[in-house]
């Protein structure tokens, strides 16, 4: 599978994470973790559910409005539905015993030199690693 490269689509994407991230923390004073996120809207709702509901909303809204204006989103899924249940099943384990997920420790968590999210995200980054391996070039998918 070949990707299109996007330098200033990736640029721009980042500068909004970093800056929303940066805006959670300044304003909440609260990591932008989506999984830590979005427990808080599961029963029973955490006291400050409404920024968690306006947050992912917006997560869920900008693609749409990026689409709407006229731009693309390219994606390629190489494997099988069963497949990617399986994969989501496993990287729910991963961010319960990992103690967070990849915008938690990649993003803010590294972003404060935190040992452990340095250590989580270099332990997503070779699992990773060997995954795509492992799917490409062994299964054939």
């Amino acid at each position: 599978m070949e990707t299109e490269f996007t330098p200033w689509l990736s640029l721009a994407g980042g500068v909004l994470i970093g800056l929303s991230a940066i805006l959670l923390m300044a304003l909440n004073g609260r990591i932008a973790g989506m999984t830590g996120i979005m427990t808080g809207i599961i029963p029973p709702f955490s006291a400050d559910w409404p920024w968690r509901i306006a947050f992912l909303a917006g997560a869920i809204v900008a693609p749409i409005l990026y689409l709407a204006a006229g731009g693309e989103i390219a994606y390629a899924v190489p494997v099988s539905l069963p497949l990617l249940a399986l994969g989501g099943l496993i990287v729910g384990v991963g961010v319960y015993f990992g103690a967070g997920c990849t915008s938690g420790h990649g993003v803010c968590g590294m972003a404060r030199f935190s040992p452990r999210s340095i250590a989580a995200t270099v332990t997503f980054m070779i699992a990773t690693g060997i995954t795509v391996y492992v799917v490409r070039h062994i299964a054939g998918a």
